[in-house]
């Protein structure tokens, strides 16, 4: 079972080492804005806690600030290392505690097929901008939450509470049931199909 191991000191700061880690291979997709605000679709091709190389049409310059929302893992910002022949590498600016959660959500990525946990989303993945959100309970308990990923038919939650699987849950407006537990929290699959337009107030 893959897990991150820190190849030096692993305590962090905001400008940690990049390399203190060692990278992982995944494919995450999702967005990115450039300092000229321009913003391109993008994939992470490998990643640690602290840096990622992404593959992307734009082409920023090194030491360029870079603000990127990635599926799984919500909002990542770094600078640029370097270019690479097919997009660049970024360090990434976070906290000691951030680069905690992004080591366990990458463990986790990493063992997902050995953890058999299945790839059954049956659509499309959005990745959302605004991902502060709440789980609402049938009994109108309330959990804040973070939404990691987002689709027409369920979502993946950043959650400390785990209502059992089955439970029926609101996310936002929406209605679902939990259908997984999984390190970072929990999934959610919608009780109806969902539109783009009912998700607008995420993306």
């Amino acid at each position: 079972m893959y897990s991150f191991q820190a190849t030096q000191n692993s305590k962090t700061t905001p400008a940690a080492t990049p390399r203190a880690f060692q990278r992982v291979t995944v494919n995450l997709q999702g967005r990115l804005m450039l300092a000229s605000q321009d913003e391109y679709v993008c994939s992470v091709v490998d990643m640690s806690p602290g840096d990622a190389r992404l593959a992307c049409a734009g082409r920023p310059r090194t030491h360029e600030r870079i603000i990127a929302y990635i599926d799984h893992l919500g909002r990542l910002e770094g600078t640029v290392l370097k270019l690479t022949d097919d997009g660049f590498v970024m360090s990434l600016v976070a906290t000691e505690r951030k680069r905690e959660k992004l080591a366990a959500q990458l463990t986790w990525i990493a063992n997902k097929h050995e953890l058999g946990l299945p790839e059954d989303r049956r659509h499309d993945r959005l990745t959302p901008r605004q991902t502060l959100t709440e789980l609402t309970l049938d009994d109108g308990r309330r959990y804040p939450c973070r939404l990691m990923d987002l689709s027409l038919s369920g979502a993946a939650v950043d959650i400390d509470f785990r209502p059992a699987i089955g439970t029926a849950v609101r996310l936002g407006s929406m209605r679902g049931r939990i259908i997984r537990h999984f390190l970072e929290g929990v999934a959610i699959e919608f009780t109806t199909l969902q539109s783009r337009e009912a998700l607008t107030e995420f993306l």
